[in-house]
């Protein structure tokens, strides 16, 4: 297995994992995290099976899933941003018990519309599976604004 350091040298190639960071960092007004490693930042993400086993199936997500998941989707739609020019806002519905719908918009058309369920255990096996899943949703955006344009840019 790779060392943390290969493991962040691979990650920072990607535009998501920098917005990602970028986003943590702005959270850090104080600079309680500056000492902290962009892979240490990013570690409540990471969701192992051993991990998972110890939260419960049924639950409600604390503040702090919630706030991840948020700036995960922020970090979605900077990189979307990037990569087109063009401005994307994040709408989400969130039911106490952890389930709704997070939508991002670019103009008037929706480029990611996900279903979200079971908020409490929202994590990733792993920094690469994080990035990943990240770079699909940017991707799969950024193929949906390519083929709408001028819906996009009103």
């Amino acid at each position: 297995m790779a060392d943390a350091a290969t493991v962040e040298k691979d990650l920072t190639k990607s535009v998501f994992f920098t917005e990602l960071v970028k986003q943590w960092r702005a959270q850090d007004s104080y600079g309680a995290w500056d000492k902290k490693t962009d892979l240490e930042l990013l570690e409540p993400y990471i969701l192992d099976k051993e991990k998972r086993k110890q939260v419960p199936i049924m639950g409600d997500p604390d503040p702090e899933t919630i706030w991840r998941l948020e700036i995960f989707y922020n970090a979605v739609g900077l990189s979307i941003e990037r990569a087109t020019g063009i401005m994307v806002s994040p709408i989400m519905k969130m039911h106490h018990e952890g389930f709704g719908r997070m939508v991002l918009t670019a103009g008037r058309l929706v480029v990611v519309n996900k279903h979200l369920r079971d908020v409490h255990r929202f994590g990733f096996d792993n920094y690469e599976k994080l990035v990943s899943d990240g770079e699909k949703l940017v991707a799969s955006a950024v193929e949906m604004i390519e083929k709408f344009p001028e819906v996009a840019k009103y």
